[in-house]
């Protein structure tokens, strides 16, 4: 990002804080841990949307993973209430984009294409970031900039050549995933400039668990229910979004956010995208020479967004 720029998000969120203290063994091992949950929920969605459709999936997931965090942050004396219409405006406006259109959209487009590849769009949203902030609200337009936005391209066109030209090809799923980054991208430009007066774990919960509802309401208007009872698969899979995906990787981030230096916080965002598309072979994709080049500029993009210069 340009200097003076700092991205939070508060689901899969990419923090900027002022610490540039070393990290140590056990915040090393949590990053570790981080970065591999978030990487590997990629081809765990696409195995629960064999048997689940895309919007049941996310609100089942996203209402579990809610209740989870409730009961932890429950039982550590944070006030998960918020009080007064400017704390709920808050909840409603940042969780349209940050929560309601990333995993909403995010999770059609895994249904559309191999989670591997879905992994490799969704981490453009840096560079959605910074474009945002140089449109509206007048940051530079940095020659690194330039470059994260030129390797963004060479990406999307690879990898819309090669749905293209493929008989099962989706080129839908390539603009689902798109608008889940830009919409993942607007809800982090607009959490920088918000003035919050409730704790983030607060605001977390409550984006989810409405989030989780309107998802739902959606999903029963749209979609067929899902079939019961689910088999030990699918268990796991429902268990894994629930307690690692939504619950255990939500508290270990914020455990450590802000003693993550920026740089660390920058090479773990540019890891997850690689831990995704490696993982995806584990449920039988087979990424071609595009989705590796893909990987390659999406990394470059952000790396060039994200670090800053000595």
């Amino acid at each position: 990002m340009t200097d003076g720029a700092r991205t939070a998000v508060l689901s899969f969120a990419i923090v900027h804080p002022p610490s540039g203290i070393p990290l140590n063994a056990r915040q090393l091992f949590g990053l570790v841990l981080l970065t591999l949950m978030w990487g590997l929920n990629w081809p765990v969605m696409k195995l629960g949307l064999h048997e689940w459709s895309p919007l049941w999936f996310r609100a089942f997931t996203m209402a579990g993973g809610t209740l989870v965090l409730l009961a932890y942050y429950g039982r550590r004396g944070i006030a998960l209430l918020p009080r007064g219409a400017r704390q709920w405006r808050s909840v409603v406006v940042l969780g349209l984009p940050n929560v309601m259109g990333w995993h909403g959209l995010s999770i059609i487009g895994v249904a559309h294409l191999p989670a591997g590849r879905a992994a490799i769009l969704g981490f453009t949203m840096p560079v959605f970031t910074v474009l945002l902030s140089v449109l509206f609200y007048g940051e530079r337009f940095t020659a690194r900039l330039g470059l994260a936005v030129a390797a963004v391209l060479v990406a999307l066109a690879l990898l819309l050549w090669n749905e293209l030209s493929s008989l099962a090809g989706s080129p839908a799923g390539i603009a689902w995933m798109q608008a889940a980054a830009f919409c993942w991208a607007l809800g982090t430009v607009w959490m920088q400039r918000a003035n919050l007066t409730l704790a983030p774990e607060t605001l977390l919960i409550w984006m989810l668990g409405l989030s989780s509802l309107a998802l739902g309401l959606l999903a029963s208007a749209l979609e067929p229910a899902p079939h019961w009872p689910a088999g030990a698969l699918m268990w796991g899979v429902l268990a894994w979004s629930m307690l690692l995906n939504y619950g255990a990787a939500q508290v270990i981030w914020f455990a450590m956010a802000r003693a993550l230096p920026p740089s660390t916080s920058a090479m773990s965002v540019t890891a997850i995208p690689i831990v995704g598309i490696l993982s995806s072979m584990l449920i039988g994709e087979q990424p071609g020479w595009q989705d590796g080049l893909a990987t390659v500029c999406v990394v470059v993009a952000i790396c060039a967004v994200l670090l800053k210069r000595r």
